[in-house]
């Protein structure tokens, strides 16, 4: 049965575009947006910032040092977090489960400075049980050592637990260790999932 809804954050709950923060950042540097390929969600930077390897002080200073960036750490904040739209029918679906009784968690690859832009100004944000990030535990999916943070604090195991992300690398880690999974491709596709799963009225 059941007992938890576990959500991935970028592109399940909200949509993202590093491009945006490449161009604003872009014109305050020495280079070019099409050289601030650090920046970009594959790079080794954002990778080390991601898994808590370098502070946010740290991942700042070396964007300066590649880029010649001239703000402050409040200006570059404010480029690189302010990337996300909220997932409207995503965001009302996590608001269904919860009405339904359940505990939610998000599980999510990410950085301080993205999340403090969305727990400001995304109230959904707060409505979860807890939330699991990278950064916060020098872990990244699927790193089965996250998957163990989630377990431990949820206090659930295996089957016990329904996971929905858009990577299936990171859906097969959860899978491994008995989770149910739903990949996200579409709002309406997941949304169809979890009503076969009975976990919400039919519309």
């Amino acid at each position: 049965m059941i007992k938890t809804v576990v959500f991935d954050l970028g592109k399940v709950l909200v949509d993202f575009d590093y491009g945006i923060a490449a161009r604003k950042i872009a014109a305050r540097c020495t280079i070019s947006t099409t050289e601030l390929n650090l920046l970009t969600s594959h790079s080794p930077l954002l990778c080390q910032y991601e898994t808590g390897l370098l502070s946010t002080p740290e991942f700042y200073a070396q964007v300066c040092s590649q880029t010649g960036f001239l703000g402050d750490l409040d200006e570059f904040g404010l480029y690189f977090a302010d990337i996300f739209v909220p997932v409207k029918s995503m965001v009302e679906l996590h608001a269904e489960l919860r009405r339904r009784g359940l505990r939610t968690y998000i599980f999510s690859n990410t950085n301080e400075l993205a999340v403090r832009h969305i727990r400001k100004s995304f109230p959904f944000f707060s409505t979860f049980d807890a939330l699991i990030l990278s950064y916060e535990h020098r872990a990244m999916k699927p790193d089965p050592r996250l998957y163990e943070v989630l377990e431990r604090k949820s206090g659930f195991r295996g089957e016990e637990i329904l996971y929905l992300d858009d990577r299936p690398e990171n859906l097969a880690a959860g899978a491994a260790r008995g989770w149910q999974v739903i990949l996200h491709e579409t709002p309406e596709k997941s949304r169809v999932a979890v009503e076969r799963l009975g976990l919400l009225n039919h519309r």
